[in-house]
């Protein structure tokens, strides 16, 4: 969509970092749009751009090795402030004539920097030293002509280094992470200070302009949305319904893979009785899921059945409507980045539909209102447009729903299973007023099954893993300290209370190396 070149841009540049969509998020918080690009991008591409600013990610390479992802030297003269994060700042010097050497010394995790230049536009009033996040094998063992050391630490002469008259700044460090205690600062003075960003991007002028494109756009058009009841679907259906009217028909598919009386919850917030004015059909195709995924355990198969099911279904829905020129999708920044096409990242999400539809489908476009956004962006964007509370703050829930939190073969009673010791799980957490801090929590089913003892009867039932985590952006996630006598009433309510259940985990891997779900 076009909205997003009327606003001043700074683009990252991504290598291959792990931390490179919270590169960006720290951007946007300044108030200024920021996209991802591979490192493959040509450089006419990017100087068309206009960006106000570039920003070079880290990445697991070493630049000295004849396969390690290189800019041009030219991207360094395009009259852009330029700044190196980790891997960015030893590329920097490494094509700029700087020596970058396997460092005698590895530096990773909380590291203490000496600022040597404190009046340094990146640094100005940080008081040094100033802890930061350290995650790298090699060093930056001689710099460019023309830059200077700004900082340092015990084991690393050059922590910082820059070229204020050229605008360019190196940084060993990972300022986008929260354990560098001034990183955002830092960030900012780039983006605000150096790079002359007025910091005016709000999500109320993305959702008004938003608005008129998608009218603009889609005329008389008709429209078929997938709206499932989370946050980013129900975001990107209010915003058509405001764009088109009647044109909408929203189809919510009950997969049979939601959570506990969700599909009704779903209908109440958007069917006729609800304060939307929508034409809304709810198809119920529990036992279409169930069986197409008789028998199948391998979770990336799961999701592809689900995610084509859901395709025949809109299918079927759209002869039923019909003529649709446009399907709506809630996809949002990040599934465009973890599907490959924002940058450098691997594929992570393959139930998101990005980019276009497949062949078979007879839709003439696809609408992604959304696609440019995080996920706090969209509960900006809903609260702005007056979507109730309880839905804009929901957490989120997986498009393949619960048949990726339920390790194995899929069937409805493990479904029934699953769904209750979820909704126990959350009555617990709500009681104990951990709903309003835990970013996500849920009750998955393993596949392991044990030996238990009920009564005087031995038995050989599931056992439930138990998985909450406090985030800011879903890119990274610590996991929540739950009270164990929370922890404990839940394990002895879901025993009693759900059939087939003898034992109760709490999954306690952050975000890396784990993922948010448990798949």
């Amino acid at each position: 969509m076009d909205h997003v070149q009327q606003h001043e841009k700074v683009i990252v540049i991504d290598f291959g970092g792990q931390y490179n969509q919270l590169v960006a998020r720290r951007v946007r918080e300044c108030s200024v749009y920021c996209e991802i690009y591979s490192y493959r991008t040509p450089l006419e591409q990017i100087r068309a751009m206009q960006p106000k600013g570039i920003i070079l990610t880290g990445g697991p390479n070493s630049v000295y090795t004849p396969d390690a992802a290189v800019c041009s030297p030219e991207l360094f003269s395009l009259g852009v402030p330029v700044l190196g994060l980790c891997y960015g700042a030893q590329l920097m010097q490494h094509v700029l004539g700087g020596q970058v050497e396997r460092a005698p010394e590895r530096e990773y995790g909380k590291t203490e920097v000496i600022l040597d230049e404190p009046k340094s536009a990146l640094f100005d009033g940080i008081a040094s030293p100033t802890t930061c996040w350290m995650s790298h094998n090699d060093y930056i063992s001689r710099i460019a002509d023309g830059f200077r050391v700004t900082a340092h630490t015990a084991n690393c002469p050059v922590a910082a280094a820059e070229d204020a008259a050229r605008g360019l700044y190196a940084i060993q460090f990972h300022p986008e992470v929260l354990h560098t205690e001034h990183g955002f600062e830092m960030i900012r003075h780039f983006v605000l200070d150096i790079c002359g960003c007025s910091g005016d991007w709000r999500m109320d002028d993305f959702a008004e302009r938003t608005i008129e494109e998608l009218r603009s756009r889609i005329g008389d058009g008709k429209v078929l949305c997938a709206l499932s009841g989370g946050v980013d679907s129900s975001v990107a259906a209010v915003l058509l319904a405001k764009a088109v009217g009647k044109n909408l028909t929203c189809v919510f598919v009950d997969h049979g893979l939601l959570r506990k009386n969700e599909g009704d919850m779903v209908e109440e917030v958007f069917g006729p009785n609800g304060p939307y004015d929508l034409q809304f059909v709810r198809v119920n195709a529990q036992e279409r899921f169930y069986k197409k995924l008789a028998g199948v355990t391998e979770p990336e198969r799961k999701r592809k059945i689900i995610g084509e099911e859901f395709i025949r279904v809109f299918e079927d829905e759209a002869k039923k409507i019909g003529r649709v020129d446009y399907l709506v999708q809630g996809t949002i920044y990040p599934d465009v980045v973890e599907s490959g096409l924002g940058g450098e990242s691997a594929t992570i999400k393959s139930h998101h539909n990005v980019g276009g539809l497949p062949d078979y489908v007879d839709f003439k476009e696809i609408v992604e209102p959304l696609r440019n956004l995080f996920k706090d962006e969209v509960r900006k964007v809903g609260r702005h447009l007056g979507i109730p509370e309880k839905l804009v703050s929901r957490q989120p829930f997986p498009g393949p729903g619960l048949g990726i939190r339920i390790i194995g073969e899929v069937t409805a009673e493990k479904v029934r299973i699953v769904q209750d010791a979820d909704a126990i799980f959350r009555e617990e957490m709500e009681k104990a007023g951990l709903d309003r801090t835990a970013s996500q929590y849920y009750a998955a089913l393993t596949n392991l099954r044990s030996v238990g003892v009920m009564g005087d009867e031995r038995t050989y039932d599931y056992a439930i893993a138990l998985r909450s985590v406090n985030t800011v952006d879903f890119m990274t996630a610590d996991v929540t300290e739950i009270p164990y006598t929370v922890l404990k009433t839940t394990m002895n309510r879901i025993i009693n209370e759900v059939e087939h259940v003898n034992r109760v985990f709490y999954d306690i891997t952050s975000k890396p190396p784990a993922t948010i779900e448990l798949e």
